[in-house]
This record gives C-alpha cells, structure tokens and sequence, in this order.
C-alpha cells in the first residue's frame, strides 16, 4: 500500500516565511521505499513531528530552486546519507537545482551532490526509475525556466504532480490519463500570479486531465485568507471531479484515494536518534 504524507501544503514567497502553511513538499511511502519531493521550508520540523526517519530516504527530488521547493534539501540529502557518512539514495533536480542558470541556483553545493550515490540533472520528457516507480519528466511555464513536473507510476495508476506553472491546454494535456493529480493553486479565482495558477484554472485543468481525485496545494497566502475550502468545492461543482484541499501531515492512500491525517507527537527523545 502506497500512502503520500504532505509535510507542507503552502507555496510562495509569502506564505513560505511566514509558515502559514508549512512548505515541505510530500514523501511518497511505498512500504518498500520513500521518495521525498521538494523539500522546501517546513519539511524538517514536520519530519520531526511524525518520527519520521530521514536515513530510510531513497530519493529527493527538486522541481526547481526557488526556496519554497528546495531550502531543506541540503540537511534532507545529509539525513539520507546518514549524516554524509554513508553512500546511499539519490537526489534529482532541475537545472536551477542542480547547475545554476541566469542567476538562479544552484541550489545544491558540490559537496552535498557528492554524499549520495547518484545525483540526476532532470529536463522535460525525460523519464527514470526513481527508487523503483517509473517517473515521467513534464514541463511547465514557471518563472524558473527549468521547473519540472512529475508523473509517477504507482500501483497501476498515475499520481501526477503538476508543480508551479501558468495554465495552458499544452501544460495540462500532459497528464492525461492521471488518477490522482496534486495541482498548485497559489492565488484566488481569477488573480492571476506570474508563473502560477489560480482556482479558476483548475476547471479547465480538470475538464482535459479528467482525474478521479484533485488535490490542490502550494497554496498561496490569499488563497488562504479567503478561503480554499470553497474554492475547492466551486471548482469540484464546475467540473465533477472530486476536488479536495491540501492539509499539512494529510495522508493519501493510494490505492483506495483514502484521506486521513497523522498526529504530530513532539517528544523528548526520538528512538531514531540512536547514532
């Protein structure tokens, strides 16, 4: 049974410093492996929260290098790595990410590529085997010209993750065919953010992909102050397409689409820290 855990729902620059909703991407947990997936600011404390182990980490993946996507990578890749002392897992990042273009990145040092096995520069419509689910490569319009997103082959079915981009048919075509598509919306109704989408594009977002579930997430500071839950329900009337929030430590079983929640447990003293 695979289940999704989202450390962090909230995206952009606002609702990333002030935590309004935590930014720490979601860990795909096949029961076999566990792929970490743009862990921006948050994803630490809420590895926390849960128990979470990082050592039984097999991949990190980066979309792109804006800091609400990546800033906690350096310390998550360490954490893999048991610390930098054992050669293990793999990282993937776009070019941003991994090399740097015009001016932005890299957000990943020479030394921190050099502590896993493998390292990936990863580009649109390339595909792999991430810790052993088939990956498809998509591209986006962000205002990270190098911005991916991510088909995954899970049980049978598609979980698509459409990270940061500007609506077109092209963009959402791409996913066609997904069961479960995790979709940003970073601003309200029809407030339109460079790079972004806002709840409105999701109704002809969700006409084309035709999923069975809609999560919405990267959920940006006035999509919060005004309101999702009701964005949610207007775009899930518009198109049938049951469309839910995002919710930090939110769990998604795979197979059977079951939402539920984890309890956050901060204790003195975690059995994990045994080194």
């Amino acid at each position: 049974m695979t289940k999704i855990i989202f450390l962090g729902t909230g995206g952009g620059r606002h609702t990333a410093m002030f935590q309004a909703r935590n930014t720490g991407g979601f860990l795909i947990d096949t029961g076999t492996s566990r792929i970490h997936v743009d862990p921006g600011p948050g994803a630490l404390t809420n590895m926390r929260e849960i128990g979470y182990d990082l050592r039984t980490t097999d991949a990190i993946i980066m979309s792109h290098c804006h800091p609400d996507h990546c800033s906690d990578a350096p310390i998550a890749i360490e954490g893999m790595t048991f610390g930098g002392w054992k050669k293990r897992g793999e990282i993937y990042g776009s070019v941003t990410v991994m090399e740097g273009q015009d001016g932005l990145g890299p957000a990943i040092s020479s030394y921190h590529k050099g502590l896993p096995r493998k390292c990936f520069t990863i580009r649109a419509g390339e595909e792999y085997e991430i810790a052993g689910l088939k990956t498809k490569i998509t591209k986006s319009n962000h205002n990270d010209p190098t911005n991916v997103g991510l088909i995954f082959e899970i049980e049978h079915c598609l979980f698509s993750y459409v990270s940061d981009t500007t609506y077109s048919d092209e963009i959402a075509e791409q996913y066609v065919g997904t069961r479960i598509l995790l979709l940003p919306i970073t601003a309200p109704l029809e407030n339109h953010i460079e790079g972004h989408m806002c709840s409105n594009d999701a109704i002809p977002f969700l006409n084309i992909v035709k999923p069975d579930l809609c999560i919405f997430t990267h959920l940006g500071l006035t999509v919060l102050r005004k309101g999702p839950y009701a964005m949610a329900k207007a775009v899930q009337e518009a198109t049938g397409v049951r469309t839910v929030v995002g919710e930090d430590l939110m769990t998604l079983d795979i197979s059977e689409l079951k939402l539920g929640h984890m309890i956050p447990s901060r204790s003195k003293w975690n059995d994990v820290w045994d080194v």
